[in-house]
């Protein structure tokens, strides 16, 4: 079935673009709020020293006799704000209140900080690298606490991680590495470019055994270093972006404007959603 999309002009400057959200993105009259609770996590053995909140977001529809699906989204309280650019619970009561998504409960993570360090912040740390660091935290250290609170499914494909700038590749990097665990994944304007050592993934998934992800990535026109030739965030999610697709791999990209910026990665989100738990692996 053809989808007709209506007629909208281009904006000639491409940087001052601001995105509106849509009906998705807000509370709507008769969709029940599901709960929202936050802990602390501030005894890390993969990140010592330490501390961090993250949340756990069940929508009114879950029911214990029946595993929900998962979906962690990085930079936990950004992502979950609902006057922010996210609005990651909203979104998730909206989309499983009408059964576009399966039951799925949300779980987002700070970042972790050194409460006794001049530069507190571990946030570049844990996701811009190229290893199995975080989401072996994720597995060993957060979901536990989630799993002993409610029923989660154990299928790889009810698995989603997000998340945005250095966020996003950080969920590339964590299904990357474990897709026996996760296996759908939402990364907007990735920062690929900030990895140590350099974006290994242009080089590594074209030779590469396929592996069973299905993979969403937002880019904006006007990301960081856009017309540069060094770090480029705009070019590195455009390679990773033509990686995945020389390989075969199921992935959507949504080319926007802008500069690096959530907006245009928050009004996506629900279709990013969509599109992740669709049931047509064709389209």
């Amino acid at each position: 079935m053809t989808t007709e999309i209506p007629f909208q002009t281009l904006p000639v400057d491409q940087t001052d673009v601001r995105y509106a959200h849509g009906p998705d993105s807000s509370a709507q009259p008769g969709v029940p709020a599901g709960e929202t609770i936050a802990l602390n996590w501030n005894n890390s053995a993969i990140y010592p020293g330490t501390a961090r909140k993250f949340w756990i977001h069940v929508p009114a529809q879950y029911d214990p006799s029946e595993p929900a699906s998962l979906m962690v989204f990085q930079d936990g309280w950004w992502y979950l704000d609902p006057d922010g650019e996210i609005r990651g619970a909203t979104v998730l009561d909206n989309l499983v209140h009408r059964g576009d998504i399966p039951v799925t409960i949300g779980v987002f993570v700070d970042p972790g900080a050194f409460t006794d360090a001049e530069n507190p912040k571990n946030r570049n740390n844990e996701y811009d690298a190229f290893d199995d660091r975080y989401v072996t935290f994720l597995l060993d250290e957060i979901l536990p606490e989630v799993t002993a609170r409610y029923s989660i499914t154990d299928e790889p494909e009810q698995w989603g991680i997000c998340g945005g700038s250095s966020g996003g590749n950080c969920a590339f990097t964590a299904a990357w590495l474990r897709p026996d665990k996760f296996r759908r994944v939402i990364g907007f304007l990735s920062s690929f470019t900030q990895m140590p050592g350099g974006n290994p993934y242009p080089g590594l998934i074209p030779g590469a055994p396929r592996k069973p992800l299905r993979i969403f990535m937002q880019a904006g026109h006007r990301d960081l270093r856009w017309n540069q030739p060094e770090s480029n965030w705009l070019a590195n999610n455009l390679r990773v972006a033509a990686a995945l697709a020389e390989a075969g791999y199921d992935f959507r990209l949504v080319l926007g404007d802008g500069g690096h910026s959530p907006n245009h990665g928050g009004v996506l989100l629900p279709d990013a959603l969509r599109w992740l738990w669709r049931s047509d692996s064709n389209c």
